[in-house]
């Protein structure tokens, strides 16, 4: 029989939670090399996202919907960008820091290629350390 090649996660997050925080502790935690996003609802009293090519990030408080949770998780780097809405509508997005603390809940499903790894390595073609996907 051939080994499964993408296996599910789903899990909830809880008011008062970290949404980066508890991600990363879930995918150590499971041990998943090579993750993505599958989709996320749910709410926030705080965001923290820097925004493209800033250096720090921003934080807002109030009640937000997440309206977009999207990017790669690994026990050896991730990438993530979220996307809130206020109580108007207004949406900002950016990339995923810490302190962006969950309002009622958060209920997040990732993918796994479970014959796959991802890591983030310096490759020369930007100053950042970008997606290497490898095999197992």
């Amino acid at each position: 029989m051939p080994k499964e090649m993408v296996k599910m996660h789903a899990f909830r997050l809880k008011p008062g939670q970290d949404l980066k925080k508890e991600i990363e502790a879930y995918v150590q935690a499971h041990h998943i090399e090579a993750g993505w996003i599958v989709t996320c609802v749910g709410s926030l009293t705080q965001y923290n996202l820097r925004f493209a090519n800033q250096p720090e990030g921003v934080k807002g408080n109030g009640h937000f919907e997440i309206v977009s949770l999207v990017g790669t998780v690994s026990t050896l780097g991730s990438h993530v960008h979220a996307s809130v809405s206020d109580s108007l509508g207004h949406t900002i997005g950016g990339h995923l820091l810490e302190d962006n603390l969950v309002y009622t809940t958060a209920e997040i499903v990732l993918g796994e290629g479970t014959d796959m790894v991802f890591r983030r390595v310096i490759d020369g073609s930007t100053p950042w350390a970008e997606l290497e996907v490898g095999r197992k």
